[in-house]
């Protein structure tokens, strides 16, 4: 991946106000005239987003806000021209719009193995996943066939590592699989790729004993295993969840019920945490135990299947734990740490739910594209008309920057601060396909209105992705918790990443 390229832009994204990235920009892109045209007008027309971030800066000031003593003012000031020099950001919407006929999301900078990857799960979603995507969608069946053939060319469970029978393929050649599977449904991606979150706490806490066999069940047959931590009181206030584990002798307890699990109908195994410190006010990081239950365990009941709005071939449902004796055995890590085992399982797949909310967000612009090329009003393609095009330009400009992070955060895992890129990253991917997805119902008219186009589903299945693994408004408490500590040890918010 070309860092060099990366880093000017995420300063761009961060708002930061500092115009040297401007500069660092033009040195790190090459020669490909095609790029060196796109990317300055993309840059161009998304640093409205510096304006529009620091009008509620200059609330947060008040009332200094409009002091010249305080810095928010000039700012505010500054950034104006940036809209208007070197082009307006309606002529660069315009440039955008134009390059859209043309080309559609590329991404130059990946290595060739990468795009190899990226083209054969592309294959695997125009062929497998396209064709059948409306029929699980009307039905709400889960797609067994896809699986199974996904299971079989390697699509499934891409993160394991090579001596339990995965692939263990690096982070970002993961986002790139997620990304091109979502493309085609992103319901079918959920199926296909849901067991990796349940697997993640294993693959980071087990023992050897623990991932030979939870891990090896997975990459054997194409099974689900399901990540169950939400309750129907505790959905983002995951230290609020009241299932209790109580020791006795050599096992465990389990008392309680999950919610919203997804594969909660269909696991062979679930990752469950539970209270273990019958204490209320003991801390988070002590108070939970992280367990493997296997699905067949007595005292398990599984309520019915969700009929949700979206993603609708997803199986979703609530658990129930009566009385369920786990073994010691199947404790994940230590007694006690639960809490940080499943908030590190988040940690780390929130990139990938960013990349599939990408995914969703790329066949969003490339459907409208297409209609607004097609579909004459007045005599002419729709996407003549300014209205259409900014509209597509905005979409495309958030879609790339949505893809950049994604990809900074695939990069950074294991690395600090991999939380906070993770978060911006679901944040932002999650937030643009919602916008993308409702833009595209509006450029399709009375047509994305109706289930005889794709658009419908699309906005359908986007909006889960403000939801689940976090919501959006969690995501920004991360976000803004680890730049106010930031400014609060180094005076900067951004000095260090």
């Amino acid at each position: 991946m070309n860092t060099s390229l990366m880093d000017p832009l995420m300063l761009q994204l961060r708002c930061y106000g500092d115009l040297r990235f401007c500069q660092d920009l033009s040195k790190c892109v090459g020669n490909g005239a095609s790029l060196r045209r796109t990317i300055p007008a993309l840059l161009r027309a998304s640093l409205q987003m510096l304006q529009i971030q620091l009008r509620p800066t200059l609330f947060t000031f008040l009332p200094g806000a409009v002091n010249t003593e305080y810095p928010v003012e000039k700012l505010m000031r500054d950034a104006k021209i940036l809209q208007i020099c070197e082009g307006t950001n309606q002529i660069r919407r315009i440039n955008i719009a134009r390059e859209l006929a043309a080309r559609i999301c590329e991404t130059r900078s990946l290595s060739d193995i990468q795009h190899e990857y990226r083209e054969a799960a592309m294959k695997f979603t125009r062929e497998k996943i396209m064709p059948v995507a409306a029929h699980h969608d009307n039905t709400g069946e889960f797609p067994w066939d896809v699986l199974r053939e996904a299971h079989r060319v390697g699509l499934m469970n891409p993160l394991i590592p090579k001596k339990y029978g995965g692939l263990e393929l690096p982070p970002l050649e993961t986002v790139l699989i997620v990304e091109a599977l979502a493309y085609g449904c992103s319901a079918i991606q959920l199926c296909i790729m849901g067991p990796s979150l349940a697997a993640a706490p294993v693959s980071m806490a087990g023992n050897e004993e623990q991932k030979k066999k939870y891990l090896g069940m997975l990459t054997a047959e194409p099974l689900i295993a399901a990540y169950c931590v939400s309750e129907p009181s505790a959905g983002s206030d995951v230290s609020g969840i009241k299932m209790k584990a109580e020791k006795k002798g050599d096992s465990y307890v389990l008392n309680g019920s999950k919610a919203w699990i997804t594969g909660g109908g269909l696991a062979k195994w679930f990752f469950v945490l539970a209270r273990t410190d019958p204490n209320p006010k003991a801390p988070s990081g002590k108070a939970f135990t992280a367990f493997i239950v296997d699905g067949d365990s007595q005292g398990i009941t599984r309520g019915k299947k969700e009929e949700n709005m979206g993603q609708r071939c997803s199986d979703t449902r609530s658990v129930t734990f009566e009385d369920v004796v786990v073994p010691m055995e199947n404790v994940l890590g230590t007694p006690g740490a639960g809490f940080k085992i499943a908030m590190n399982a988040f940690d780390k797949t929130r990139p990938y739910v960013a990349a599939a909310a990408v995914g969703l967000s790329w066949r969003v612009v490339d459907e409208a594209c297409k209609y607004a090329l097609e579909r004459e009003a007045f005599g002419a393609p729709i996407a003549k008309n300014q209205g259409i095009s900014f509209m597509l330009a905005d979409m495309a400009t958030n879609l790339e920057l949505a893809r950049l992070i994604t990809y900074r955060a695939a990069m950074a895992s294991g690395h600090e601060p991999f939380s906070y890129y993770a978060s911006v990253a679901k944040c932002f991917a999650a937030d643009t396909a919602n916008i993308a997805a409702t833009n595209a119902v509006q450029i399709f008219g009375g047509n994305g209105f109706s289930k005889e186009y794709p658009v419908e589903k699309l906005m359908r299945d986007a909006k889960i992705y403000q939801i689940y693994e976090g919501t959006s408004q969690i995501q920004r408490m991360i976000i803004s918790r680890h730049i106010l500590q930031r400014v609060a040890s180094t005076g900067s918010a951004f000095s260090s990443v």
